[in-house]
């Protein structure tokens, strides 16, 4: 499974590079602070909307902690999606919150 830094994604965001973020959180978490610009599909959806990616498209699966975004990582990447999954999630993230 790929990484990804938060440093890594929040310097991406602020140099305005395009950047695919599923955070995979419970609804109440997402409502406390995201990132901007996020996907949500909460893990237990993920295997019923993954239709609703793009397998040409990378994207970086974000959670609280980075535990069930590396789950969701593998499992995406089992279906042959490119994902990295962002260490340390939220609680390591010092870039914008909405």
């Amino acid at each position: 499974m790929k990484e990804i830094s938060v440093m890594e994604v929040q310097q991406a965001l602020e140099q305005g590079q395009a950047i695919n973020l599923i955070d995979v959180r419970e609804v109440d978490e997402v409502e406390s602070g995201h990132i901007p610009g996020i996907i949500h599909i909460p893990l237990g959806l993920l295997e019923f909307r993954m239709h609703e990616l793009n397998k040409n498209e990378p994207y970086v699966m974000v959670c609280r902690s980075g535990g069930r975004s590396g789950n969701a990582a593998q499992f995406l990447e089992s279906q042959g999606f490119d994902v990295s999954n962002m260490v340390g999630g939220m609680l390591a993230w010092n870039g914008e919150v909405k």
